[in-house]
């Protein structure tokens, strides 16, 4: 099982120990990320994603179609002096959808460029959830800061290496996938940081559309993501990734409030 740490106290007293905690975690985190990420240099040479690689998702809930998603690598760009991938996730759901629970969403993750931690996260939504929300990753201090519609929240402490929750598709991606395997990742909304396990659930095929996908399903614990992704009562997240280099995400089931959302890869371009 891959243990990156635990989350860190508060606390304005035991300083001392709490650096200790920091290095350790700095220490176990880059001994025992995918190899694959230590040794890429500058470019995103070596990742099994690259710019223009653009994932086209059909929704539905229930039996009814839903909407879209889709999943894009942008070019490489520069972000407070650092050279970053650019991910951006769009969802939208169709106007029969819209009537009961409405999504109009764009997330954009901003990485460094060996993907070893999160540098800039941005969530703009309309809907029944509105949101304006940017979270600055400073390493310097190792804390995770949350503005939402101008409104900043108190910034909170993070492990090295930590991600945001749109860079997690990603990440597990770099990866040698294998079954009854376990892996525990940083992430933080902003407002809290956790980290997100995930088990390697089962190998399998699937047919989506006529075409047949080898795949691992990857079943993060909602347990641990239930404060980053709104944890409702019996939520389940599945992703079912390729087995081979690239590990494209072909399906994902999200359980929500209002009932399941199942998105099937419609078309891949990369």
């Amino acid at each position: 099982m891959y243990i990156f740490g635990h989350p860190l106290s508060r606390g304005n007293h035991r300083r001392s120990t709490l650096r200790i905690v920091v290095l350790i975690t700095a220490i176990l985190l880059f001994s025992i990320i995918p190899s694959s990420i230590g040794a890429v240099g500058a470019e995103e040479k070596g990742f099994p994603f690259r710019p223009g690689e653009r994932l086209t998702f059909q929704a539905r809930w229930g039996f009814i179609t839903a909407g879209s998603a889709t999943l894009e690598v942008l070019p490489m760009t520069v972000i407070n002096g650092v050279k970053t991938h650019h991910f951006v996730m769009e969802t939208e759901t169709n106007p029969y959808v819209d009537a009961f629970y409405k999504i109009r969403e764009r997330q954009d993750s901003f990485t460094d460029s060996n993907m070893k931690r999160s540098i800039l996260y941005k969530k703009r939504s309309e809907g029944n959830h509105p949101r304006d929300v940017v979270v600055q990753f400073d390493v310097g201090k190792n804390e995770a800061s949350y503005v939402n519609f101008g409104e900043r929240m108190t910034p909170v402490k993070i492990l090295p290496g930590t991600f945001d929750p749109l860079a997690l598709f990603f990440i597990l991606r770099l990866y040698d996938l294998k079954e009854n395997m376990e892996i525990a990742i940083p992430i933080t909304d902003g407002k809290k940081m956790i980290l997100a396990k995930a088990k390697i659930s089962k190998r399998q095929k699937l047919v989506i559309a006529g075409n047949e996908y080898d795949t691992y399903l990857v079943e993060p614990e909602m347990e641990s993501l239930g404060s980053v992704f709104k944890e409702r009562e019996n939520a389940r997240l599945a992703i079912w990734f390729t087995a081979d280099d690239k590990k494209i995400p072909v399906k994902i089931i999200s359980r929500v409030g209002i009932g399941i959302f199942v998105f099937e890869l419609a078309t891949a371009q990369y």
